[in-house]
């Protein structure tokens, strides 16, 4: 989803990747997912999986690489055309994931599928992967960093968790220094709430526009 500035505003990215399989007439679909943020690293991470399971009669993988999935590619590996590679990254993108990886090896099981029984085989293998990973979802926003006295912290942390927010760092020192970031739209009103709560003491810095793990 972009805003007017033709900002994505959110996206959904692999957290910790994860291993699925799916048994189909005797046919295995080992379905790998990893984390990429490049093509370098996709295709390193490719090769790794066609090392590890060598003598698999295929190693197919699709990747989705950039926030507005900017670069994909996808192999079939000598399965028929468009019954694996295709099916395999239209499921990573139904699900909104970016900077995302995945490689099926199938160990033939000595039954022919089909062209339908392969679409369904491979894209269930992914989806098998995905529900192995930790995924999370990527929001644009601001950082922000709150300076207050012990007393204040403790009230400001009540609201935190009133809200569903979780602090990115707590720093204790002779004040005590809270960093969050906020989805845009909500930094403003939060702002307000922790002068409220504060009575006006606490000191809070806009500290950059960027891309955060949106935990709530």
């Amino acid at each position: 989803m972009e805003n007017r500035e033709g900002i994505t505003e959110s996206y959904r990215v692999v957290l910790e990747g994860g291993q699925g399989e799916l048994v189909e007439k005797k046919s295995r679909f080992i379905a790998t997912v990893r984390a990429v943020e490049s093509e370098q690293q996709a295709a390193v991470f490719i090769e790794e999986m066609k090392k590890k399971y060598w003598d698999a009669r295929h190693n197919c993988y699709a990747f989705v690489i950039g926030k507005q999935a900017q670069t994909t590619r996808c192999s079939d590996d000598g399965e028929p055309s468009g019954t694996a590679g295709r099916p395999m990254l239209e499921v990573l993108l139904a699900e909104g994931l970016r900077d995302v990886a995945v490689v099926v090896t199938r160990y033939f099981g000595g039954t022919l599928l089909g062209t339908g029984g392969l679409v369904r085989a491979y894209s269930g293998a992914v989806k098998a992967g995905l529900s192995a990973c930790r995924l999370g979802t990527m929001r644009y926003g601001m950082r922000l960093q709150i300076e207050t006295d012990y007393n204040s912290a403790g009230r400001i942390q009540r609201l935190m968790e009133q809200t569903g927010i979780t602090a990115e760092r707590i720093l204790y020192s002779q004040q005590v220094e809270i960093s969050v970031s906020l989805p845009d739209g909500e930094a403003d009103p939060f702002c307000r709430k922790v002068r409220d709560a504060t009575g006006g003491r606490a000191v809070i810095r806009e500290v950059e526009k960027c891309y955060f793990v949106d935990k709530k």
